[in-house]
């Protein structure tokens, strides 16, 4: 696996840009540090790793996948979430619980919002079960991300959205003063708006929502 890990990293580093990781950084609050590799560039140099090393021919790694998070650049995790959403028709039930740790670790919305919607929806999704079992502990966890997950991992179901359920979980986060939290909880309404706006409409006028949360919701909904 570390043959793998520096391989790519010296791929990277060959690619290296120090005044754009500097704006990367800057622009995620300084919470990770880059090597400065737009996204074009990143995949390029990922598809060719990807070719390379025959890893997209094998099994779904989730070693490889953890391993990329525990790098201290961006651009691993960013890498990671491209793996695994090369694998999303062959994620099993049991790949959810990967999917969780990844969503609490090096937490922020560039990766977590990728994984709710993408991974973790169609994992759902497949399995409705886990809703009961895990996503509705989700929806009240101390992890602010856990909770957005809950939230939004409905964003690309559609008129598959399980109204009720997104309701609930609206509601049970309302009251958070999170700022990621009352985005999200927008976010899931102006999409859901997009395929039932009386709904969504109705919904914003019942309940009590923080102000962000209303103007984000009402976005796509006729006055």
């Amino acid at each position: 696996m570390q043959t793998l890990i520096n391989d790519l990293r010296q791929r990277l580093t060959d690619k290296a840009n120090a005044e754009n990781a500097e704006q990367m950084s800057r622009y995620l609050r300084g919470h990770f540090s880059f090597f400065g590799i737009k996204t074009p560039v990143r995949r390029e140099i990922e598809k060719l790793f990807f070719q390379e090393t025959g890893i997209l021919r094998e099994p779904f790694n989730e070693e490889f996948v953890l391993a990329l998070w525990e790098q201290p650049e961006r651009e691993f995790q960013l890498l990671g979430l491209d793996y695994v959403a090369k694998f999303l028709k062959k994620l099993e039930k049991h790949h959810i619980f990967h999917i969780e740790k990844l969503i609490t670790t090096k937490s922020w919305w560039d990766t977590v919002d990728m994984l709710a919607q993408h991974p973790a929806g169609t994992i759902i999704a497949n399995h409705p079960e886990l809703i009961e079992e895990l996503v509705d502990k989700w929806a009240v966890s101390e992890d602010m991300w856990l909770r957005r997950t809950a939230i939004i991992h409905q964003l690309r179901y559609k008129d598959k959205t399980k109204e009720d359920l997104l309701y609930k979980y609206i509601k049970l986060n309302a009251d958070s003063k999170e700022f990621f939290i009352q985005k999200g909880i927008g976010w899931a309404l102006r999409e859901y708006s997009k395929t039932d706006p009386q709904s969504v409409k109705q919904f914003i006028q019942s309940t009590s929502l923080a102000p962000l949360s209303v103007r984000e919701g009402s976005k796509y909904i006729p006055k």
